[in-house]
């Protein structure tokens, strides 16, 4: 993969632009992936200023879109929730949310077969890449706090949103509370020793945990055979 920045004129995206340069977060998202997947091309990762708070795969395009509002609006939303490190926050689930969409590239450039909703999908790979287990069959707790970040970002938006209405049911991606549910069934899934505090603390209902070391499996083993033909040895 390859980085490309454009032009931010707007107050959001200079913002944004600056911490994903002085970060270096798109060059060490672009390093990530050429280490681990071959590639039939160079595929942009491209800053931009998207005037909405955004990131997305373009299929037409083939390139994997950034936008540099959505970094800014999520340490601003951070902070208003009272994050003691409202960047650190936002990096984290910037880092989550590329990842996702990244789940639509390898969808799309490996045409790899997939049923239910690419959007649900797609956030199954992000938890698959950031909750793999080291040599100690335990997941890092940097990689959970980042997916983490992304959950807790779902959850603050869906309550800005309020009740979801009918547009927000029939919309490609499934509600966020749905979504956050979702995160954290399989975070706990994939070490439940490790991450019994979201148990614990009552952010996941038991009923749910219980089946949510069953579900991670089925994701990590399903992910592993779809992309085990496009990993580097």
């Amino acid at each position: 993969m390859i980085v490309q920045y454009q032009d931010a004129t707007s107050p959001e995206a200079i913002a944004g632009k600056k911490i994903y340069q002085d970060q270096k977060m798109l060059e060490d998202m672009a390093d990530g992936m050429n280490f681990l997947l071959e590639l039939p091309y160079d595929i942009p990762i491209v800053g931009m200023q998207c005037d909405a708070v955004n990131a997305s795969w373009n299929p037409e395009l083939q390139q994997l879109v950034m936008c540099y509002e959505f970094i800014d609006d999520a340490e601003k939303t951070f902070a208003a929730a009272g994050a003691p490190d409202p960047l650190q926050r936002a990096t984290d689930a910037t880092v989550a949310v590329f990842f996702h969409e990244m789940g639509h590239m390898v969808i799309d450039i490996y045409d790899l077969p997939i049923t239910g909703r690419e959007e649900d999908v797609a956030d199954q790979v992000a938890a698959f890449m950031l909750l793999q287990p080291g040599e100690d069959d335990r997941v890092d707790a940097e990689s959970v706090n980042v997916l983490l970040a992304m959950a807790d970002l779902f959850d603050m938006w869906g309550q800005a949103a309020g009740d979801p209405d009918e547009a927000a049911y029939a919309d490609e991606h499934s509600p966020d509370k749905v979504r956050v549910y979702n995160l954290l069934c399989w975070a706990f899934g994939a070490d439940t020793d490790g991450n019994a505090v979201i148990v614990d603390e009552g952010w996941l209902p038991e009923d749910r945990a219980v089946k949510c070391e069953g579900e991670f499996d089925q994701i990590n083993n399903s992910w592993i055979t779809l992309l085990a033909p496009h990993l580097k040895e």
